[in-house]
């Protein structure tokens, strides 16, 4: 009888360690080919992301969704949850890493604490235009930048794209020197107090949300953000000058969890990337289209003091934050500065 039991417990062990292993713990795929899964019986994807439906990266991630389904004649089911509704900035990537969820796309700040060297969205005056941006991205310094996650079981698909950045303040900010004693609200980040800090201008970490409030009460002079947010956000309202710098970036970083992600089917993977590539050209279009909006509109209100930076102004900027680079070039890395500058 003894026997008996102990050779039914030791089979039902058995059985539930095989079915372990067919779920793919850790976050890996099924180790299945592609005709496992139907319409009836898809591959649900997660894709978790903080902002709203209607922005950019919510549409791009909606546009990626019909996208699979259409490439996979519905065999994929990719489930968008936009505001944060399945986790925030602080939860996503350990649910990526634990393959509680497929794909995200965090800010680039985010991923500074895995690698400093994505402080380069926040280099000042480092990209010259839009397309250096891109080719930086696209190109084999980017790449770079994306495969260093890869040991912390994350993938880098794509850059997805908010905009540059310009400078506004209730004070002017025409050149260098009127940037002294002037304080900014700003994100956290060393790179940014670095930069305030060679301007002669102090930086005051405030939550988004808390910017209007902080500049209407005078509680710092002036922020820096995209043209879109600036617009959206109604800071024409309490400030008076805009400095067309392009001083710096926010962007996001697409990724998946690469363990998962390299054990899909060969044709899901085909579809997956397919789609990614063109969800991606639909962001980035989008997101220019919109920043190039807001700037219309703000240009066309008359309510602010809209001042463009000719390249000898830009060169006076850059002077200045020779000192940022020369400080950040080990954490962030001299050959990305290098490159980023030269594009």
């Amino acid at each position: 009888m003894k026997k008996g039991w102990k050779m039914l417990m030791a089979g039902g062990l058995s059985a539930l360690l095989l079915a372990a292993a067919g779920c793919g713990g850790g976050g890996g795929a099924k180790t299945q080919d592609a005709s496992a899964y139907t319409k009836e019986n898809p591959l649900t994807i997660k894709f978790s992301h903080v902002t709203t439906a209607d922005s950019p990266k919510g549409k791009a991630a909606d546009k990626f969704a019909e996208l699979m389904a259409e490439k996979t004649g519905g065999k994929v089911k990719v489930e968008v949850y936009p505001s944060s509704q399945l986790y925030g900035d602080k939860d996503e990537l350990e649910a990526l890493q634990a393959g509680n969820v497929q794909v995200i796309a965090p800010s680039a700040t985010k991923l500074v604490g895995f690698n400093p060297a994505f402080q380069i969205v926040d280099m000042p005056f480092l990209f010259k235009n839009h397309d250096s941006v891109i080719k930086f991205w696209d190109g084999e310094l980017g790449k770079k930048l994306m495969s260093s996650l890869e040991d912390k079981n994350l993938q880098g698909l794509a850059m997805w794209e908010n905009g540059f950045k310009v400078f506004t303040s209730s004070k002017p900010i025409g050149s260098p020197d009127e940037f002294k004693g002037q304080k900014f609200r700003t994100q956290a980040g060393k790179v940014l107090e670095a930069q305030f800090k060679a301007l002669g201008a102090g930086a005051a970490t405030i939550p988004f949300g808390e910017t209007y409030t902080a500049l209407q009460q005078g509680t710092v002079d002036g922020q820096e953000n995209t043209w879109n947010n600036i617009d959206t956000q109604k800071y024409e309202e309490v400030q008076k000058n805009l400095l067309v710098s392009n001083h710096g970036r926010i962007d996001y970083i697409v990724l998946t969890n690469k363990k998962w992600y390299s054990e899909l089917p060969e044709d899901i993977r085909k579809a997956f990337d397919e789609s990614m590539a063109e969800a991606t050209k639909y962001e980035r279009e989008l997101a220019v289209q919109l920043d190039k909006d807001s700037e219309d509109k703000l240009r066309g209100s008359g309510k602010m003091k809209i001042i463009d930076l000719s390249d000898a102004d830009r060169e006076k900027f850059v002077n200045v934050m020779e000192a940022v680079y020369s400080d950040f070039a080990e954490s962030v890395g001299k050959e990305i500065i290098d490159g980023a500058r030269q594009l």
